[in-house]
């Protein structure tokens, strides 16, 4: 088969455009794009981030992790408060970031350096935050997940703390997404965070109920968003896409094969 492959965040085939079928990581609800499994689930994420030499860590390792992790604090050992770290790659996290600077008792949100950073204003004029490690995140009950550049790719990491996830706005999309329902597996946030004061309010008045919906989302991602799983997706993927094809590829003999590396 013949397919073209966009490995850049940005989707290519916006929706006032002639349909093109581009093989895209990320998208909205704006594009036709095709959504196929992010890179991040071999390579583990953006490598902007110090922590590991590859970024989040590879899918795979990352999930034992950070079901040790998970482990070591259950539910009731939980902090009930929200958190965030990362950095300020859209204004649209300021508002809570300015909230844990008010209520430092219902939320610790904090901005990082990216690569970008140039001085604290880059940062709300506050000095950048250290670093944490997503195993870190797990100490916490209610943790905060918003978009990047594109879909957020620790998004599914925070499911496996055992904690609930706070997913801020439902704009960009990777493959699974769509699986996920919101009160069922997550607590949804307007993406201008207008609510959000309330809802963790909620949250931490209703203890049991945002427990179930923890425990919903870790087991769905768990059971659901294994290795397998991915590789499982890409071939029907294929499979359905070159039952489309109208045309016969013919081969050029000047291509070079590129031979599969083991990262198992």
């Amino acid at each position: 088969m013949e397919m073209i492959i966009n490995v850049h965040d940005y989707p290519q085939t916006t929706k006032w455009m002639e349909p093109v079928p581009v093989f895209s990581f990320s998208k909205t609800k704006n594009e036709y794009d095709i959504m196929y499994p992010a890179w991040t689930f071999w390579e583990g994420g953006p490598a902007v981030w110090p922590i590991y030499p590859t970024g989040l860590g590879r899918w795979d390792l990352m999930r034992t992790d950070l079901e040790k992790k998970a482990k070591e604090f259950p539910w009731e050992k939980k902090e009930s408060k929200g958190f965030f770290r990362g950095s300020r790659t859209s204004a649209e996290r300021d508002p809570l970031v300015l909230l844990s600077r008010k209520e430092p008792e219902l939320v610790d949100a904090q901005y990082t350096k990216n690569q970008a950073w140039k001085s604290d204003a880059d940062t709300l004029h506050a000095p950048a935050a250290k670093e944490i490690p997503l195993q870190d995140h797990c100490p916490y009950k209610y943790l905060f997940n918003f978009r990047g550049v594109a879909a957020s790719f620790r998004y599914k990491h925070l499911f496996l703390c055992g904690s609930v996830v706070f997913q801020v706005g439902d704009e960009w999309l990777e493959f699974f997404y769509t699986a996920l329902k919101p009160w069922v597996h997550y607590v949804p946030v307007r993406t201008d965070l207008s609510d959000v004061r309330d809802l963790i309010e909620f949250a931490r008045a209703n203890d049991k109920v945002v427990h179930e919906i923890a425990k919903r989302g870790e087991k769905f991602i768990w059971d659901h968003l294994r290795m397998e799983d991915v590789h499982s997706y890409w071939k029907r993927l294929l499979k359905k896409y070159a039952e489309l094809l109208k045309w016969k590829p013919e081969l050029n003999k000047d291509f070079k094969k590129i031979k599969k590396k083991s990262t198992y």
